[in-house]
């Protein structure tokens, strides 16, 4: 029988008591380390309707009818459903002996019964065990709150996490992982566990954060069985929550010794103890962002004052003033958002912003890349330097892949763009790569689905998405393709849409009649009244070059 965790004594310990020393187990003998957590009598048997997991019944065989043995075996079966620790039972002078079949069934259940001596009053059997348990609680409190204390003292001690995971360790007698997604840091204590065991539970943490497995993402104890080293074995997991957010986890195994309430006390109190660590440290990454974000705003601000007090405090950052730097432009949305998400999604970008910007600096220390990473608003900045101009590209193809990756696993619902500006030489040049990154961003958007957009990629619209063209670029489109749109929403008719169908297939009418599900002759029809509303002739290169352009400016003013 699978017990619940409970704090109190063993029905194994129970039966130690003096009180019970003529008293003996009959059956269920694997359950014999069962948790009781409290005692009752049951004068009724209407009383298994408010029994509570964890508790042990005293009764006689008054209530085991001779003749009804069916009602005597769902006796036991209800107990054990309801995960009683056990049941004692004066057998005498009401029975000779209990029934071969009852305790067949309680040996199959794993469920304890004990043959109470006639002598004894169960009132005693009560009391006495109350009082074993209350003992047992009582010196269980005073153990946890030294280890509450030890627990923080480590953190006053500055010693850190490694720290706390020898202490769990130490007091639960079983290996102890502890994992900081929000760092990507992982302390273990797995004590003298063999080698393919050890290989066993650092796999079974990993399969833990499997993107497929949402459990990894509860805010709650996690108990289960594992199999492990060719047996089950209990599993504990307790989240480590702050903010409402998952920073990590704390797990444990029975491999050496069963987990029980004192061990959940244990893994409790630690993980509050490391929640504070974890807000201490946000709090010092919060500072840092900040401290870097004023720096980036100041060295792209167009007021010569700030940017050369940016500069003058650039090599803080080991910015140096004569390499070639690029700026990346990251935004974040979600997936099929609308407007009334906007609110939602700010609040969740924020409470996740430090965890972003942790994984992108990881990343840069991994690829040995100088620059700092700065926050506005709801996107992300990413100042990069290069002594070399030549290795530029390749170096920013592979941190940007990765970076890219890393988030996707993160934000499942998220779609991220990352803009990417020209690289410029020298600090002072840095607002240039800004604006073509931030030109990028809003450009790319509209032009490409790639996650990863270059201002070299854009072609001609490096120079349409000048902010000084808009009216020019206006005017354009209300020369051109304007009275198109307007005809469409006049008429109900789809003109534009063959129109980029047209560019779509290079102008080829059978695949154009194939996409829009429209016989050919209509295809045909719809090109004339194309050439005719808006006073253009797509045979004319020219003609054709100008609608093109217009669908795209369409889109850039759209966006």
């Amino acid at each position: 029988m699978n017990m619940p965790r409970q704090n109190g004594i063993s029905v194994e310990d129970m039966l130690s008591l003096e009180v019970m020393e003529n008293c003996k187990l009959i059956a269920g003998f694997k359950g014999v380390r069962n948790t009781i957590s409290r005692v009752n009598i049951m004068a009724d048997p209407d009383i298994l309707d408010w029994v509570h997991e964890g508790e042990f019944l005293l009764t006689t065989a008054y209530f085991f009818e001779k003749d009804n043995m069916e009602a005597q075996k769902n006796l036991i079966k209800v107990c054990s459903d309801k995960k009683l620790a056990g049941i004692g039972i004066k057998v005498v002078p009401y029975l000779d002996s209990m029934p071969e079949e009852v305790l067949k069934l309680a040996n199959e259940l794993n469920f304890p019964l004990i043959d109470i001596h006639y002598s004894i009053p169960l009132s005693d059997i009560m009391m006495s065990t109350f009082k074993e348990i209350f003992n047992k609680q009582a010196s269980l409190l005073e153990r946890i709150e030294k280890v509450h204390e030890r627990f923080m003292a480590v953190m006053l001690e500055g010693k850190g996490i490694e720290e706390v995971t020898q202490v769990i360790q130490e007091n639960i007698k079983n290996p102890v992982v502890i994992n900081l997604n929000f760092s990507h840091q992982v302390f273990e204590q797995l004590g003298d566990v063999n080698k393919n065991l050890k290989k066993e539970i650092l796999q079974d943490v990993k399969d833990f954060y499997d993107p497929n497995n949402s459990r990894s993402r509860l805010k709650k104890l996690d108990e289960d069985k594992v199999l492990m080293d060719g047996k089950f074995i209990k599993r504990m997991i307790m989240p480590i929550v702050l903010k409402d957010n998952v920073y990590g986890h704390i797990f444990t195994w029975s491999t050496s010794t069963p987990l029980g309430g004192f061990d959940l006390s244990i893994i409790e109190s630690a993980s509050t103890t490391i929640a504070l660590a974890v807000l201490q440290e946000l709090s010092i990454k919060e500072v840092e962002i900040r401290y870097r974000s004023d720096f980036f705003e100041d060295l792209i601000s167009t007021d010569a004052k700030r940017k050369r007090k940016a500069l003058e405090r650039a090599h803080f950052f080991n910015l140096k003033p004569n390499d070639y730097y690029v700026i990346e432009v990251m935004s974040f949305k979600l997936k099929f958002q609308d407007e009334k998400d906007d609110e939602y999604f700010f609040e969740y970008l924020q409470d996740h912003i430090n965890t972003t910007v942790t994984m992108v600096e990881d990343i840069m220390n991994y690829l040995d890349l100088d620059g700092i990473v700065a926050t506005k608003l709801n996107g992300i900045q990413i100042i990069l330097g290069f002594e070399e101009v030549n290795s530029i590209d390749n170096r920013l193809m592979e941190f940007n892949d990765r970076v890219i990756k890393a988030l996707e696993e993160k934000f499942k619902n998220m779609d991220i763009k990352i803009g990417v500006g020209r690289s410029y030489k020298g600090l002072d040049n840095a607002n240039r790569s800004f604006s073509d990154a931030v030109k990028t961003i809003r450009t790319g958007r509209v032009l490409t689905d790639k996650e990863i957009i270059t201002f070299n990629e854009l072609g001609i619209f490096k120079i349409l998405c000048q902010e000084f063209l808009t009216e020019e670029l206006e005017d354009f489109y209300n020369t051109t393709l304007k009275p198109l749109v307007d005809y469409d929403n006049k008429k109900s008719t789809e003109l534009v849409k063959t129109l980029e169908a047209y560019f779509k297939f290079n102008g080829n009418l059978t695949r154009m009649s194939e996409y829009l599900y429209t016989h050919y002759n209509t295809i045909l029809y719809r090109i004339n009244r194309i050439n005719d509303i808006t006073g253009m002739d797509l045979d004319d290169s020219n003609d054709r070059l100008n609608l093109e352009i217009a669908l795209k400016i369409r889109e850039l003013l759209d966006s």
